[in-house]
């Protein structure tokens, strides 16, 4: 949580935060201001002070929005600073820079950088203001100490929005299943009103609409993928693939609150019409690992634990895993999930990569979702619920929905 920051700074011997680019899709941003229509921004942390916002005057009653000390560009005039450094526009940027950390306080010791942005532009300025200002050190991580596992556990309200979107999310879902029920097969296709196979594409338009209707969006796109597509975890589907019936749909969706909000992630596999006995049998066992995961979930459990007790269990079954065999594109193939808020894949990570700190603590908000991919026989089955672990320190999904497998179709 945000109280966690200023703790995580020390530890790091990092002095301030600076911050970039615009307040929609830029999760570092929107977690210390809020979001809202900032289209381009900083905000500086100093170590042991509230964030500083500096903002385009032109959206003054968007940042004001923030609660945070905030401050116009039109403070520090970069036609001044340009007159000032003989039309170098690079050397001018750097000089307001300057002037902005100085007036938080902060010359000298290591910045974290953060931010979503245009990489060259960005680099160039800093690069000019680490000259001009030598006493301070620009500091970036690969995996980040500061803000990621703050952002780890969530807040009440953080959880309210959460749960939001995942009402939103399944709303959606459910809309999908009708709506490809209200469709009939021939020659065990679905097909539209005006006589043509209803397709992927088709669908993702919908759905498309539908989140938008219910103020949400898909920055992201989503995972409707039949058949061998089903069988590649990450495969988007392809558009103009026909809705074919007794063959695995793997629907992952994971939108966002519109700006680039909380996300939700859900994923549910389907079979039209009907289920063959391969389908169904890998549709079992997959489910039964599910509800094994989810019965066992609890409070500091290691987020990693669950991955290789995933292992364990599809291994059990003669299933090869990526723990079995690392390179494997049969079986289990991914981690069994990862923490979700402002990003779809945030810490707590479950994977190779994941470290001891990252457990199933109070508040932290995580995916569970197996899976098994044979795409060379033209199929997949994933599920995933999105959890929490409430203050009583159990598991708690955010939002239930129906787990079958075959969604009943008429034919013509």
């Amino acid at each position: 949580m945000k109280h966690e920051i200023d703790e995580r700074m020390i530890n790091e011997g990092v002095d301030a935060l600076l911050v970039v680019g615009p307040a929609q899709h830029n999760p570092a941003m929107v977690y210390l201001t809020g979001g809202g229509h900032l289209t381009n921004a900083d905000v500086i942390k100093k170590q042991g002070q509230p964030p500083v916002l500096f903002f385009n005057t032109m959206e003054r009653d968007e940042a004001a929005k923030s609660g945070l000390k905030s401050i116009g560009y039109d403070q520090y005039p970069l036609n001044k600073y340009i007159k000032e450094c003989n039309g170098d526009l690079v050397e001018a940027m750097a000089v307001r820079y300057e002037y902005m950390l100085k007036d938080c306080d902060v010359t000298h010791g290591k910045i974290a950088l953060y931010g979503t942005i245009e990489l060259g532009p960005k680099f160039a300025v800093l690069s000019r203001l680490q000259q001009r200002m030598p006493t301070i050190e620009f500091v970036g991580y690969v995996v980040d100490p500061i803000l990621m596992p703050a952002m780890m556990t969530k807040d009440q309200h953080e959880l309210a929005r959460i749960r939001n979107m995942g009402k939103i999310t399944t709303q959606v879902v459910q809309k999908t299943a009708d709506f490809l029920q209200q469709h009939k097969a021939k020659d065990n296709v679905l097909i539209t009103a005006e006589g043509r196979p209803l397709t992927i594409g088709d669908v993702k338009a919908k759905i498309n609409l539908w989140l938008a209707e219910a103020g949400a969006e898909n920055p992201h796109d989503t995972i409707f993928a039949i058949g061998r597509d089903a069988g590649v975890p990450h495969s988007l589907g392809t558009p103009g693939d026909a809705l074919r019936l007794g063959e695995t749909i793997v629907f992952d969706i994971f939108p966002c609150e519109t700006g680039g909000g909380y996300h939700y992630d859900f994923t549910r596999t389907w079979s039209l019409g009907y289920a063959p006995q391969p389908v169904q049998e890998l549709y079992d066992q997959v489910y039964q690992v599910y509800k094994t995961l989810v019965s066992e979930l609890k409070e500091n459990l290691p987020f990693k634990a669950v991955q290789d007790r995933t292992c364990d269990l599809f291994e059990a079954v003669n299933h090869p895993t990526i723990r079995s065999k690392s390179n494997s594109m049969e079986g289990y193939v991914h981690s069994i999930g990862h923490g979700l808020g402002l990003r779809v894949h945030e810490m707590p990570f479950s994977g190779a990569t994941a470290g001891e700190n990252e457990i199933l603590s109070k508040g932290s908000v995580f995916t569970i979702e197996p899976g098994l991919y044979y795409p060379d026989q033209g199929m997949g089955v994933r599920l995933e619920d999105t959890f929490f672990i409430n203050e009583n320190g159990q598991a708690e999904k955010f939002v239930d929905f129906p787990m079958d497998l075959v969604l009943p179709i008429n034919m013509v």
